[in-house]
């Protein structure tokens, strides 16, 4: 069976921009004045401390928050709730429905939401679910799987929505050490094979390398530096980069 992966035509064009964004809670401010863009079928990923304003940007992205000040744009419309049915995400924790199986976990979206027939919904699921080595679980419950069989349900969910862009919040970090590598090594596999466009946070810092075309390190709700990820892994410019990154390695 054909897996049925999302496909764009890669160009320079924006998908993504922020246009300076900024996002307090309370008295303190998570996103000051932030300007940074996605090129369409780009994979991006944002560094930084805990704190320093990474996840709030996805969670903007899908409105599950909104600015205080400034404007989000994609594919050149103002996020709205529409445009968010555009982008998918993959959480910390796996946020699967414990009462539905595995097969109804990646189509119950794609019927409700898109309105695919059962039938068209069913062969999507099931060859993403071949494709992130979970073709004989169809029919188990997530409280059946390990860690990382549930986060790999979670990413086939993900792309059955076909975003144009795919938000991945520490998608290992609720993982035991162990099951980590099997879950990257998917999302490895999705970066080399489409041109999905794809914004990721991360601390797994060889994983950003492999998988990016560019990398921003983020300190205090701004990005301080950016480019791609030999220059940002290998030479860093700004101080603050290399000492984030001799801590986490």
């Amino acid at each position: 069976m054909a897996t049925e992966i999302p496909h764009q035509t890669t160009s320079d064009a924006e998908l993504v921009r922020f246009e300076q964004v900024t996002k307090r809670f309370g008295d303190t401010t998570v996103l000051d004045r932030l300007d940074f863009s996605v090129e369409q079928g780009k994979h991006v990923t944002l560094i930084g401390p805990s704190g320093s304003g990474k996840t709030t940007i996805l969670r903007l992205l899908m409105t599950l928050l909104t600015p205080d000040e400034g404007r989000i744009l994609v594919g050149g419309r103002p996020l709205d709730k529409e445009v968010r049915k555009g982008i998918g995400m993959v959480f910390q924790q796996f946020n699967l429905f414990p009462n539905m199986r595995v097969l109804r976990n990646v189509t119950e979206a794609p019927v409700h939401v898109l309105g695919l027939s059962k039938d068209e919904a069913v062969e999507r699921a099931k060859g993403l679910l071949e494709m992130v080595g979970l073709g004989d679980k169809l029919d188990a419950y997530p409280t059946q799987l390990s860690g990382g069989q549930q986060q790999r349900v979670a990413i086939a969910r993900a792309l059955a929505m076909r975003p144009r862009v795919l938000l991945l919040d520490e998608v290992t970090s609720a993982l035991d050490p162990e099951l980590v590598a099997g879950v990257l090594d998917v999302l490895r596999d999705i970066a080399r094979s489409t041109d999905i466009t794809m914004l990721c946070v991360t601390h797994e810092m060889n994983f950003a390398r492999d998988i990016s075309d560019r990398v921003l390190m983020f300190d205090a709700g701004r990005v301080i530096e950016s480019g791609p990820p030999e220059r940002i892994f290998g030479a860093p410019e700004h101080e603050r980069t290399r000492e984030f990154l001799s801590a986490v390695r």
